[in-house]
């Protein structure tokens, strides 16, 4: 079978074969990571290769208890990863930007691109793959496990290995749904019938809908999985408003917070009755926060660090 071929007819594998992948299919993989495409030669991406049989089984229970990832021969977990580039500069002289939306943005797709990269060239040597977005059901936590360090945030896992079953290809949308030609079109009820008739073999009851709904819709399982998602976003760097020091201060002392809004909104639930935001005399931002018996300021660079600067000050004994 040819690439191409293999490309059209590939299925997610969750059984393996308790076989090793010969150390030079595993650095034939990886280069090929490493040659996807990447915005400004920037690779704002990382590959974590997890070897340990207890960090596999850790990592497993945070994604929904999936025993692939402890037995494919290989785990990795794709990271977004504007840390690199930080020293780099700092290296020479230089330093990062502030650019929280961007970096994350062209991080998210450096990874992306290079897991892909990544797992086509497992499966054109023969092995079987599957991706774990379970991972991010609790990405603080993995990102605290991990020791990731400001500017990097876990993407996604991938297993690879031999595989142990062969999965048939799962059905996908009729193309004019998902190909479009010079502007974005509406759907039809016609189009949206259409969808749930190709997808319905995904499911064993034949209804596209509950799988769709669990993920998707209101109460689902992206919608819990969205404020962990904010506040890990937060603390490793990437929010547009709360610096990383700032909400990590808010996270040791009960608040955590993906948002300056968040923050606040935290902070009223635990009593405090007014957050009141201003400019100091030099330009600087300023914060009181003030409940019945107390008031406390902070100040600080962007209104995210004089708050946790406020926040501090209010509760000295955390750290």
């Amino acid at each position: 079978m040819d690439a191409l071929e293999r490309l059209l007819h590939r299925a997610s594998v969750r059984r393996y074969r308790p076989e090793p992948i010969p150390d030079a299919d595993l650095d034939r993989m990886l280069a090929a990571a490493q040659q996807a495409p990447t915005d400004a030669s920037g690779q704002l991406y990382a590959i974590l290769r997890i070897r340990d049989r207890d960090l596999r089984e850790r990592l497993a229970h945070l994604s929904g208890d999936q025993r692939h990832i402890v037995e494919a021969a290989e785990f990795f977990v794709l990271l977004a990863d504007l840390h690199r580039a930080d020293r780099l500069l700092a290296h020479r002289g230089s330093g990062l930007g502030r650019f929280p939306r961007m970096g994350l943005h062209f991080a998210l797709l450096d990874a992306a691109l290079a897991g892909a990269h990544l797992a086509v060239a497992a499966e054109a040597m023969g092995y079987g793959i599957c991706w774990i977005g379970g991972l991010l059901n609790r990405v603080d936590e993995v990102a605290r496990l991990l020791d990731l360090p400001v500017g990097v945030l876990p993407v996604a896992g991938l297993t690879v290995g031999v595989p142990d079953e062969a999965p048939a290809p799962r059905p996908r949308l009729p193309r004019r749904l998902v190909v479009h030609t010079d502007r974005y079109r509406g759907y039809s009820e016609e189009d949206l019938e259409a969808a749930y008739r190709a997808m319905a073999p995904i499911s064993t009851s034949g209804d596209w809908l509950k799988l769709l709904a669990h993920y998707f819709a209101s109460g689902g399982a992206m919608e819990a999985r969205d404020p962990v998602y904010g506040r890990a976003k937060a603390r490793q760097g990437f929010a547009d408003d709360l610096a990383a020091a700032a909400a990590e201060t808010l996270f040791v002392r009960g608040l955590e917070a993906g948002s300056l809004a968040e923050a606040i909104a935290g902070l009223l639930d635990h009593g405090w009755r007014g957050v009141l935001f201003g400019s100091g005399a030099f330009g600087e931002s300023e914060v009181w926060i003030e409940r019945e018996t107390e008031a406390h300021r902070g100040e600080g660079a962007a209104p995210g660090d004089a708050l946790a600067e406020a926040v501090r000050a209010a509760f000295p004994s955390e750290g």
